[in-house]
């Protein structure tokens, strides 16, 4: 990553639109299962919206500034040849269907919550004695 788009990636996040703040105040209070996402977050040579790196899921909120999709086609091919699974969703659909949108981003895979650690006696280790 280069000092640009740390600068940038900064800017983005303090400019953020209602929409982005709106779906961050969610994503961040980590009620999609236990994933863990960033905001404004660059990749390769894009700033993504917000991703969540373990299950490799992008989530771009999008204005009318988005009408000239053809550079949007190319970035969202790149990142699928990255391997992420891109989600889009208009700043209208934010803000006034968030619950449906939260639900679209719950249904594609998330990291599964962490087991919690076993009983005493039922793990694989070996009891160390003194």
């Amino acid at each position: 990553m280069v000092e640009w788009q740390m600068q940038k990636a900064k800017l983005m996040r303090s400019e953020a639109t209602d929409a982005e703040r709106v779906l961050w105040r969610h994503l961040r209070a980590h009620r999609l299962a236990s994933a863990k996402f960033r905001r404004q977050q660059p990749i390769g040579r894009y700033i993504v919206d917000f991703v969540c790196f373990e299950s490799r899921l992008v989530v771009e909120v999008d204005g009318g500034h988005h009408l000239e999709s053809a550079s949007d086609t190319e970035r969202d091919a790149w990142l699928r040849e990255q391997g992420y699974t891109v989600l889009r969703f208009w700043n209208n659909d934010v803000l006034q269907r968030t619950e449906s949108v939260l639900e679209e981003v719950a249904s594609k895979p998330l990291p599964l919550s962490p087991s919690p650690s076993p009983a005493r006696g039922e793990g694989n280790a070996t009891e160390l004695r003194r």
